[in-house]
């Protein structure tokens, strides 16, 4: 990393050479580079440099005074027969560099968390959460806030440790207020998607569970108000009759983990007046209970509305 290739070079042209002609030598003199090349591009080879070039000329002679004539052998250039690499363009390699660099600093976002934890713990709780929204420019109770604590992993509700909030900001690749603030639009654009949503549905629960107490039940007021804020970006249109239902009915104190997420099913498989809902399949018995107190309501109404009409 940080290195570039070096160019390869082709070596310089060689230098001329002055062979003497002795009456003695018994062998030709020595077959060049470029004759070799020559004869196997005619017989069909394809080296690159060598096809097209032009017949080469004979040795020139001269006299050398004696009578004896000294033959000069002229050594062509010689050329690679391999492509010039062309230098490592420095632009590439700084951005080499750019994309393998952290677009955050761990250490900046452990100071970051440590100006909102509690003074006697390792954890951000509700005092330092309503800091961290005020400089957030949201409210607790925002739907922005709860897709943050999705993102960030955390475990229970008005309470982040130091390892959810690092490694959280580490995912959305910020480390300070403003990073935050600008990932706000990508995540809930990213929470559209149905299978997203669905996975920030499921993690609300656990979200409003009681992890100390070691609950495993959602008491029916929390799940009332995680409902209306989980469904705040897009209601559905039962939503309002079945939390009527669920304060009308105050012995139904708690919500399982089953119920809650057989609920966002329901509420794409019914219509919007309950007509399409088949008590046959496996629903939540809760269900049926809703259905029946919605259809009684239906028939008080159109009883009312009858005798209002005789009158």
């Amino acid at each position: 990393m940080g290195k570039c290739l070096s160019c390869l070079k082709v070596p310089p042209p060689a230098h001329q050479h002055n062979l003497p002609h002795h009456p003695s030598l018994q062998h030709p003199p020595p077959r060049h580079e470029y004759e070799q090349a020559r004869e196997v591009s005619e017989s069909g080879s394809s080296l690159s440099g060598v096809e097209g070039r032009s017949p080469v000329p004979p040795p020139d002679t001269q006299s050398n005074g004696s009578g004896k004539n000294s033959v000069i052998i002229s050594a062509p250039e010689k050329r690679s027969f391999y492509s010039r690499i062309p230098p490592l363009a420095k632009s590439a390699s700084n951005e080499v560099r750019r994309l393998s660099s952290k677009d955050y600093s761990e250490a900046k976002i452990s100071l970051l968390f440590d100006q909102y934890k509690d003074s006697s713990c390792d954890f951000i709780l509700s005092e330092g959460i309503e800091c961290l929204c005020m400089d957030l420019d949201v409210k607790p109770e925002e739907f922005k806030v709860l897709v943050l604590a999705w993102k960030f992993g955390a475990e229970t509700m008005c309470r982040f440790s130091r390892g959810e909030f690092v490694s959280g900001c580490k995912a959305l690749r910020v480390d300070s207020i403003k990073g935050i603030q600008s990932r706000f639009p990508d995540m809930l654009l990213e929470v559209q998607d149905p299978e997203k949503f669905k996975d920030l549905y499921r993690f609300t629960f656990k979200f409003g569970l009681d992890a100390d107490a070691g609950q495993r039940i959602l008491p029916s007021d929390m799940a009332v108000l995680l409902w209306k804020l989980v469904f705040s970006q897009r209601e559905p249109s039962i939503l309002k009759r079945w939390l009527t239902f669920l304060e009308r009915h105050p012995n139904i104190r708690g919500i399982p983990r089953d119920t809650w997420n057989m609920f966002l099913n329901f509420t794409e498989a019914v219509g919007d007046d309950l007509s399409s809902y088949d008590d046959t399949e496996a629903w939540p018995s809760l269900f049926d209970d809703f259905v029946e107190y919605e259809n009684d309501q239906l028939n008080q109404n159109i009883t009312k509305d009858h005798k209002e009409e005789s009158e």
